[in-house]
């Protein structure tokens, strides 16, 4: 159980932002026990690997800040945030160890389907407000709320690792805030459209 949080955490946060998890990830197998990877993702820990991880960290740090590009970087990152997801929640099976189960660890197949898609949901609700967040505020809140995304990227990694357990209690109160977001851009939409008379 504890290893399925752990991986549903991660790419959960793999879908707000597809580098931090997987720094995270990287860097707690290198200098802690916390993680250990699998037979096949040693290639995570390594330095290098991180190094080139952090430079795309950056350039989606800077780029999802800025009004309209963070749309184009969001459509690019359709096929990245997913691809994240189902690999950090793979990198983490180890965590089975934990939990006497070789579930996970016989079928590898089902935490990259798990993780690709938890991932891929998020993206998809993220992606979905950004253009009505930028056009609502004129662009001012683009910058604020990514940060947030980034916050909770790294948040959720950490607590994913360090706290599974917590990972549903996050997962709820995200789908609570999913649940809000969603509501809101649909609402907006349609006052757009009745402004237009359009039906």
């Amino acid at each position: 159980m504890l290893a399925a949080l752990t991986g549903l955490g991660l790419s959960t946060a793999a879908g707000l932002n597809a580098y931090i998890p997987l720094l995270v990830v990287g860097v707690l197998a290198n200098l802690t026990d916390a993680v250990k990877l699998p037979d096949g993702y040693s290639w995570l820990s390594n330095w290098g690997v991180l190094a080139v991880i952090a430079v795309l960290l950056m350039a989606e740090f800077v780029l999802d800040k800025v009004p309209a590009v963070d749309s184009v970087n969001d459509t690019i990152q359709t096929v990245v945030r997913p691809a994240s997801g189902g690999v950090v929640f793979s990198a983490t099976q180890a965590a089975a160890e934990f939990d006497h189960s070789t579930w996970m660890a016989e079928h590898p197949w089902a935490g990259w389907l798990l993780g690709i898609v938890m991932a891929l949901a998020v993206h998809a609700v993220k992606a979905a407000a950004r253009p009505v967040i930028n056009a609502g505020t004129a662009g001012v809140g683009a910058p604020v709320v990514s940060t947030a995304e980034d916050a909770g990227s790294l948040g959720m990694s950490l607590v994913a690792v360090f706290a599974p357990a917590l990972v549903i209690v996050a997962l709820l109160v995200m789908a609570v805030l999913a649940w809000w977001l969603i509501r809101k851009v649909r609402r907006i939409r349609a006052r757009r459209r009745a402004a237009r008379g359009q039906p």
